[in-house]
């Protein structure tokens, strides 16, 4: 058992009503809304980039690879800094400045001659990188008993915008080309603004939300725990396999099946569409706690099934169709799961710290995978980036199989008021409730996190503590 006590007075959230407020929904709707479609603007150029990027001045396998990831890694540098920064200068101005910023990078990428140039652009998008931002004004403009609900809609829009970006990234890039993809990604980050600023409720309090937000004490113990580290390695290792994989896949289906870039949103529509197929299923049973194991080897070994399929199948349009739809099934369904692996082994309290480094570890495998990618790429063609990307997916399996079987709690956030300043008898009467494995208390945010055993704990003994030791719940 494990309690951390957190010393100072904030305010006072609701918790159990079980349905937002106008105010939240418009906060939510405006917020994913925005995050969605900059996030729209990153994944357009994925399917189509590397073929444009090969008539660019000064290009080379490398530099391409670079230039497709080079925003993972300002992404990665910056995100958790412009979090820290929002809680001192205040949300909208710094995600109005990570907007512009991507704004300016959208620009100079679209008006690039030269592959440098574009690596730049690409570079400066990702330092706009207001991730970190939006969540925690997210979590000022909701209340605790509606922060998981406003969170998993934000993410939500993460999944459709992969999914639209890779059917009208080809569409567009028909019509308007990659340069005009830029500079539409550009106009869509400057039409956020008033969006942002008229539509998104002003935040009366700002407060640090250590659900949501990463606090710098918290970072040695997380960078400590093996198993948040095997999720942040996968992670890194999901998201570079994803971007080196697409640094050969556009040039396959035009080179080795006579594909026109115009048409490959035709086998990118099919593949995702009934992919939906094969997650119905992982997102049905991954609800069940003695399957998410056995769910997420099932995910890893459909990745490198699929790519295995690729690999024999680089000749043909439907060996290339097939592979990726295994693929992306085993992508989907990962990308579904470790966010909640993470939220679940997180240590109570410091869920927010652990998801800043697993962001950065997923930005900082798009970097390193657009990079090794053109390397090998260039040294070893096609089938030398699949055979890469597939030893790694091994290494992440065997590594899989190997970690011991952790038990997985629920996390519930617990909003009280003190009748008095010391808090010591409600925490301690948390510690000892059936079916808690672990408690934090944030007094200064008026929450505890608990880690808990839903089959064992009880609401009314938490309440027959809260009413002992002279707490109110906010219910």
């Amino acid at each position: 058992m494990k309690f951390y006590q957190v010393d100072a007075i904030q305010r006072i959230t609701p918790l159990n009503d079980q349905s937002m407020t106008a105010v939240e929904r418009r906060a939510v709707s405006a917020l994913s809304g925005l995050f969605g479609l900059r996030m729209l603007g990153l994944f357009l150029i994925l399917p189509v980039f590397v073929l444009y990027a090969r008539e660019l001045e000064g290009q080379t396998p490398v530099l391409v690879g670079i230039a497709l990831g080079a925003y993972g890694l300002t992404q990665a540098l910056f995100q958790i800094p412009f979090g820290m920064l929002s809680d001192r200068f205040g949300r909208k101005p710094i995600i109005s400045i990570g907007l512009l910023i991507f704004a300016f990078g959208s620009v100079v990428a679209a008006m690039a001659d030269s592959i440098l140039w574009v690596i730049i652009g690409r570079a400066l998008q990702g330092s706009g990188a207001i991730t970190a931002a939006i969540l925690a004004l997210t979590a000022d403009l909701t209340r605790e008993s509606q922060r998981t609900k406003a969170m998993a809609i934000i993410g939500g829009t993460i999944g459709t915008a992969f999914a639209l970006a890779f059917i009208l990234g080809p569409l567009l890039d028909r019509w308007i080309g990659v340069p005009g993809l830029f500079w539409m990604t550009g106009l869509l980050a400057l039409a956020a603004l008033p969006v942002l600023w008229f539509m998104v409720p002003h935040a009366v309090i700002s407060t640090h939300h250590s659900d949501t937000q990463p606090a710098m004490y918290q970072f040695s113990a997380v960078l400590k725990d093996p198993q948040l580290i095997r999720l942040d390695v996968g992670i890194f290792i999901l998201h570079f396999v994803l971007t080196a994989i697409f640094v050969i896949v556009p040039i396959a289906l035009m080179e080795n099946i006579g594909l026109d870039r115009g048409d490959h949103w035709k086998i990118y529509i099919s593949v995702l569409s009934l992919s939906i197929i094969g997650i119905v299923p992982i997102i049905r049973y991954g609800q069940h706690r003695d399957l998410v194991r056995k769910l997420f080897l099932i995910c890893l070994t459909l990745l490198i099934g699929g790519l295995l399929l690729i690999y024999v199948g680089i000749d043909s349009y439907y060996g290339i169709a097939f592979g990726l739809w295994v693929f992306f099934v085993g992508f989907n369904g990962l990308e579904i799961m470790l966010p909640s692996l993470m939220s679940r082994l997180a240590p109570a309290g410091s869920k927010g710290t652990a998801i800043g480094v697993y962001n950065t570890f997923e930005f900082s495998g798009i970097f390193v995978g657009g990079t090794l990618g053109g390397l090998i790429y260039g040294a070893y063609g096609l089938q030398g980036v699949i055979l890469l990307s597939t030893l790694m997916l091994i290494v992440w399996l065997i590594v899989a199989v190997t970690a011991p079987q952790q038990k997985l709690f629920d996390s519930l956030q617990i909003g009280f008021t003190l009748q008095s300043d010391d808090s010591k008898q409600f925490t301690n009467g948390l510690v000892g409730l059936p079916g808690v494995a672990e408690v934090t208390v944030m007094v200064n945010e008026e929450v505890a996190y608990l880690k808990v055993d839903p089959a064992l704990f009880d609401n009314e003994k938490l309440e027959r503590v809260a009413n002992e030791t002279g707490v109110t719940l906010k219910n």
